[in-house]
């Protein structure tokens, strides 16, 4: 029992568990986590399992067995996975209907970890949906008043077993890349879980037949010390690495997965990023065109409102139901369950598929890719080229002292231009009705910093540079 228990409001916020580790997240506090979860999620008390995966973070396996002991202590039982992915945990959460915890910080810097919660069938765990009951409980377990975490009169008990190779088979049966054409992908793993991933599903690793890839493997060891850049493709002076080698190799493209490798992002043959709402766009379509197939009339397909318009554009011509969402994977996991959508997207690089359970995997997207590209004979960056007209910002923040003046004082400004207001997540505004050339904006606040963040879009590149620089001037003054 910590002296003085850490508040965990300052770990846990709206999607999951975050802090460093060990000096926020340690076995103690792993401990109550694990115990409050076991009740929360329904596994106390011989309510069944909970399954447990975790990253290569040095600090990793000694969490996930406080973790899992504090679930059996509760009389849950506990299946440890392993090395897994974010991904791969989903997979095992949805495959065998169990709720789950993944032990990963993400993209982040390698002195913190974390951990992702889901209920059974990779259903997601955020603030409104368990994280705060798991906090509140998992305090009063830390609280020295109390006797910590109570043991059950019939502990729980654990299992381990390695799943990566059913992950691997599942994936596999979505996407065929057996008939393309042969395709020379560089992928940077950035010493993170891609690296052990990876060689399973797009190689012979997991004892599947070979595929028609010749992988250049980029930083593939496992090492959360990250000692060859971070494990974050959002940042572009991560992507480097990999834009240098496609190039050096004659790629016809190349894939980064972030830390626990649930995202994707990809470059062409030149060496340039391909957009995420243009990748949103090429895998909507494709699931569109399957769901169509099989008979559905109408597919639904997510997207957040940060997204290219490209996308609702191109799905809207091509049959399907668009809905746009807030941005956040709880949001989108909770819209792809109440409207049964296909698919979702997000421009971070998130991908939702209804035959993953509704979750998010980076390597299934990526897999999407690579059908496309080999389902044809033209380069990389003149296929998504149709997915990709419109000129972006990228996101860009701006530390504010007054978030909320400062978005009004921006609103204002806007709205007497005539410009269209939506406050579904944060601000965005549209081009007045009939302005041509079109153009929009969103400006949202981080839920963690005194940040706020702006998405800029126009018809062109001059517009969009006019809307973004003006909004930043005024943000910033």
């Amino acid at each position: 029992m910590r002296d003085t228990p850490l508040d965990l409001t300052t770990i846990i916020k709206a999607y999951d568990v975050r802090g460093l580790s060990p000096e926020q997240l340690d076995t103690t506090v792993a401990h109550a986590l694990g115990a409050a979860a076991a009740e929360v999620l329904g596994v106390a008390t011989g309510g069944g399992r909970m399954v447990i995966g975790h990253d290569m973070r040095p600090t990793s396996p000694e969490l996930v067995d406080a973790f899992a002991r504090g679930v059996t202590d509760r009389g849950g039982d506990v299946l440890v996975i392993g090395l897994c992915s974010t991904d791969g945990l989903y997979f095992a959460s949805g495959s065998l209907d169990a709720p789950g915890a993944m032990f990963t910080a993400s993209h982040n810097p390698a002195a913190y970890n974390g951990i992702k919660l889901c209920r059974a069938g990779a259903k997601p765990v955020g603030a409104d949906t368990g994280l705060v009951a798991v906090r509140e409980l998992a305090q009063s377990y830390l609280d020295p008043a109390t006797d910590g975490v109570p043991t059950a009169p019939e502990p729980g008990t654990r299992s381990d077993r390695d799943l990566l190779g059913e992950y691997a088979a599942h994936l596999r049966s979505l996407v065929d890349l057996s008939g393309g054409r042969p395709l020379k992908v560089v992928i940077d793993a950035g010493n993170g879980m891609g690296g052990h991933t990876a060689p399973a599903v797009l190689g012979t690793g997991a004892g599947l037949p070979a595929l028609p890839l010749d992988v250049v493997p980029l930083y593939f060891e496992l090492d959360g010390t990250f000692p060859n850049h971070e494990a974050n493709p959002l940042e572009p002076e991560n992507l480097r690495d990999l834009q240098a080698a496609v190039l050096e190799h004659g790629a016809d493209l190349g894939l980064a997965f972030d830390g626990d490798a649930d995202r994707c992002f990809v470059v062409d043959e030149r060496g340039e990023p391909v957009s995420p709402s243009a990748v949103t766009a090429l895998v909507a379509l494709r699931e569109v065109a399957r769901a169509q197939a099989a008979g559905v009339a109408r597919p639904v397909v997510l997207h957040n409102l940060i997204t290219s318009r490209a996308v609702p554009e191109l799905v809207g011509a091509a049959g399907a139901e668009v809905v746009r969402t807030r941005v956040g994977h709880s949001y989108i996991k909770a819209e792809m369950a109440r409207t049964g959508a296909v698919f979702g997207g997000e421009h971070s690089a998130h991908y939702y598929f209804a035959d993953f359970w509704g979750a998010d995997t980076g390597m299934l997207a990526a897999m999407h890719v690579l059908a496309a590209l080999g389902e044809q004979d033209g380069a990389l960056s003149y296929l998504v080229s149709a997915y990709d007209p419109y000129a972006a910002s990228g996101e860009i923040n701006s530390r504010v002292q007054d978030v909320a003046a400062v978005t009004a004082a921006v609103r204002s400004t806007w709205e007497a231009r005539g410009g269209v207001v939506d406050t579904l997540d944060g601000l965005t505004v549209s081009s007045p009705e009939g302005e041509a050339p079109t153009w929009w904006f969103n400006l949202r606040p981080s839920n963690t910093e005194p940040l706020l963040r702006l998405n800029a879009e126009g018809a062109d590149a001059p517009t969009m540079e006019r809307v973004r620089d003006e909004v930043l001037a005024q943000v910033r003054s």
